[in-house]
């Protein structure tokens, strides 16, 4: 049996086959939104072309541009918000890059002990305190100074830790914990220590409000919304 192959006839440039045009046309993404340009096209288009004998009136002529004049006033303001966004992006980030290696008072942080200079943090007490127990951990869990500071008044109560351990010895320099607990009227709680650490990092947390990240001591990371206090 002989097969006999039929080939296309070349078309000049700028010429293409109906079968060819239409698979291209499916695999282009097909925008379903009326764009400033594809408004502005049509609206010429259908001046053109309106019946002589009953042109369009002067109501419907206003009314279409004032379509066309809500469209670029929409599009204007889109851009401006998304370039204004923007600005505060990069404005933020730069704010929050100016805290990078300064101490700032986080929650629950390390207290870092350093060539024997006293660590300090605090505690909020809204309610005061009829007695107050101090303590420092190291990084390995183990308690290694504790204190009764006894009666606190309601506020802000200022903790320091000289670097000793309950016999006087000088602790190694490190990470460590404080912890305070509190009695008040026969109940007893654990409120959250601030502690100083230096900001190693600042970054963005990717999420819908945008918020930002430090990186301080000990590996932790806090937001910035979470910082109480920079410096002391």
């Amino acid at each position: 049996m002989t097969t006999t192959t039929t080939s296309q006839p070349a078309l000049p440039n700028g010429i293409v086959r109906f079968e060819d045009y239409t698979a291209k046309k499916k695999l282009t993404p097909q925008s379903t939104e009326m764009g400033q340009n594809q408004f502005l096209t049509l609206f010429t288009t259908q001046l053109k072309n309106q019946n002589p004998l009953d042109p369009m009136k002067n109501e419907a002529f206003v009314a279409q541009l004032a379509q066309f004049s809500q469209l670029e006033a929409t599009t204007a303001m889109k851009n401006s918000l998304d370039s204004m966004v923007s600005s505060m992006k990069s404005d933020r980030m730069l704010a929050g890059s100016s805290l990078i290696g300064r101490k700032v008072a986080v929650p629950d942080g390390p207290a870092t002990l350093l060539s024997g200079q006293p660590v300090t943090g605090s505690v909020d007490l809204p309610t005061g305190a009829d007695g107050v127990k101090f303590e420092v951990y190291n990084d390995k869990g183990q308690l290694v100074r504790s204190q009764i500071l006894g009666a606190q008044t309601t506020g802000t109560m200022n903790l320091s830790w000289d670097g000793l351990d309950d016999n006087g010895q000088a602790m190694a320099d490190g990470n460590y914990r404080f912890k305070v607990t509190a009695s008040s009227n026969g109940v007893t709680s654990t409120p959250t220590v601030n502690t100083l650490s230096t900001v190693r990092s600042v970054s963005s947390a990717g999420t819908a409000d945008d918020a930002w990240l430090l990186g301080v001591d000990g590996g932790k990371t806090i937001s910035l919304s979470d910082v109480k206090r920079i410096g002391y």
